[in-house]
């Protein structure tokens, strides 16, 4: 059965009663499992093995303490240690059976966490500012809009079934964050003139085709967020594309109709009302990967942002840190959409106990290329993956960050296994693609992207870069950069300067191998 006639046949967030009979007996019906997504499951890479991948939301990005030690003891009792940060501020586990999801469902829910809505044609988590209510440059603390929206749409029946996945984010320093260019509802807080309202941007997405949002041009109040949203929403539930799920995104309905037009429908049809013109907010320059090592908050003490090594940690370094943050900090934590996470609330006088603790865990505080380089799942767990990527791109960030500690500029390297782009590389400064050729793995290469200054998407070059050489075309396309760059030149300024062709794998591959 197709995933559109399954879906008017069981609303998806009723499958919940499903879920716990087929924990008590052990199997799932197969011609529902798809529904298991929108409480966060996917049966996991190999699938005759039955095990199942869960992605648990973490509201407005931020959890206690008591959640970390919970998601630690979920990961050591049930999912063979495996704990990851994704790059939307989420958990993920692997290796779980149906048998044991009630009781991690309900160790969940005692520490204010669930996985309804984590998956599936719905909307997902809401991407929040992991510096809000802390940074003196925010406009706006955007935590009660962003748990307004989280607690609106999480589970809403009425937006279960959207024609696919639909995520939104909210930021009060859009000078620090560029992910709202990836996301179908972007909402930007900026100043005009005497009053603090939200740019909004429409249509982000990537995978196979990508697509930049685009700004909506309008100016909407903080009390409006919400309703806005629900237009937004409600227009893609009701006009997107369900025949084909591969262009089914709201990126497709912006790209035909143009973002005046959709405006139009949803002033028209969902407001009935003009939304209020507005000029654009400020544009981080980095795109978001400024939060690494400490910075002043606005209170007099600081926040710390903690580079992963690909977001994947272990239950030994979630109790570590759920230590440190309730000894050092106010025993918060916060999770970045890079796959890193922030400590916040940290006093002077504890800042070097800090970073000595963490540098112990090896959980850097800070910004070198291990807090500015991510990786999906890839093949060990995912089953649309045609390479490795955690362990590679672990491996490949061990061989980098000592010859690199001083590029002078932040520098992306997003490495994904497949062509659906879980973590964006068409907008990083080095973007790898996994791909098969030859029955060997190998990446082709998105070269100066970016959801910072440059607002755009990477260039794909020709020829590829065997698995086994990724460190060696790395290593070469950042010595180019680190030899021949301007004073204050960013990568990709520095690539729009030289070119892209002295990049091609072929170029850099054979100047390696002299």
């Amino acid at each position: 059965m197709d995933i559109e006639t399954l879906k008017k046949e069981v609303p998806p967030f009723e499958i919940l009663e499903d879920i716990y009979r087929y924990a008590r007996e052990g199997r799932i019906d197969p011609e529902r499992i798809d529904l298991l997504k929108w409480y966060g499951m996917y049966p996991q890479r190999p699938a005759e093995d039955g095990h199942l991948m869960l992605r648990v939301k973490i509201p407005s990005g931020k959890y206690s303490a008591q959640a970390m030690r919970a998601l630690a003891g979920i990961s050591e009792e049930f999912g063979r240690g495996f704990l990851d940060v994704s790059d939307r501020q989420a958990f993920q586990f692997h290796y779980l059976r149906i048998e044991q999801i009630p009781e991690i469902f309900e160790r969940l829910e005692a520490v204010g966490l669930h996985s309804k809505g984590a998956c599936g044609d719905t909307v997902r988590a809401v991407i929040a500012s992991p510096t809000a209510g802390l940074d003196a440059r925010e406009v706006l603390d955007v935590t009660p809009l962003s748990e307004q929206l989280h607690h609106h749409f999480s589970g809403n029946p009425e937006f279960g079934d959207l024609p696919r996945k639909f995520k939104l984010s909210i930021t009060g320093t859009p000078e620090l964050e560029g992910i709202h260019l990836v996301n179908d509802i972007g909402f930007l807080a900026h100043r005009v003139g005497d009053r603090v309202g939200f740019d909004v941007w429409v249509g982000g997405g990537l995978g196979a085709v990508a697509h930049l949002a685009e700004r909506l041009g309008v100016f909407v109040a903080p009390e409006e967020v919400l309703e806005v949203a629900r237009a937004i929403t409600a227009a893609y539930r009701d006009h997107g594309y369900r025949i084909n799920r591969k262009k089914s995104r709201l990126k497709y309905l912006i790209i035909d109709l143009g973002v005046e037009k959709f405006r139009e429908l949803v002033e028209r049809e969902y407001l009935g009302r003009r939304l209020e013109d507005g000029p654009p907010a400020p544009v981080a320059p980095n795109g978001g990967v400024d939060l690494l090592g400490v910075h002043p908050q606005k209170d007099g003490r600081y926040y710390i942002g903690v580079a992963t090594t690909v977001g994947r940690i272990n239950p030994a370094k979630a109790r570590a840190l759920a230590d440190i943050a309730e000894r050092y900090g106010a025993g918060e934590l916060r999770n970045t959409p890079f796959q890193n996470i922030v400590l916040p609330h940290v006093p002077a006088e504890h800042l070097e106990a800090v970073q000595a603790a963490l540098n112990e865990l090896d959980l850097r505080p800070e910004p070198t290329l291990r807090g500015t380089t991510i990786a999906c799942t890839g093949v060990q767990f995912c089953r649309l993956a045609l390479t490795e990527t955690k362990q590679r791109t672990s491996d490949l960030v061990n061989y980098l960050e000592p010859r690199f500690r001083e590029l002078g500029a932040p520098i992306t390297i997003n490495l994904t296994g497949c062509s659906n782009a879980c973590t964006r590389y068409q907008v990083a400064d080095l973007g790898f693609m996994g791909a098969s050729h030859a029955g060997e793995e190998v990446y082709m290469v998105h070269l100066a992207g970016g959801i910072g200054e440059a607002q755009r998407l990477g260039t794909r070059l020709k020829g590829r870069v065997p698995a086994s050489e990724l460190h060696l075309y790395a290593e070469r396309a950042l010595e180019e950069f680190r030899r021949h760059r301007l004073q204050g030149e960013s990568f990709v300024r520095f690539v729009d300067r030289v070119g892209s062709d002295r990049f091609l794998p072929d170029v850099l591959l054979a100047r390696a191998e002299a």
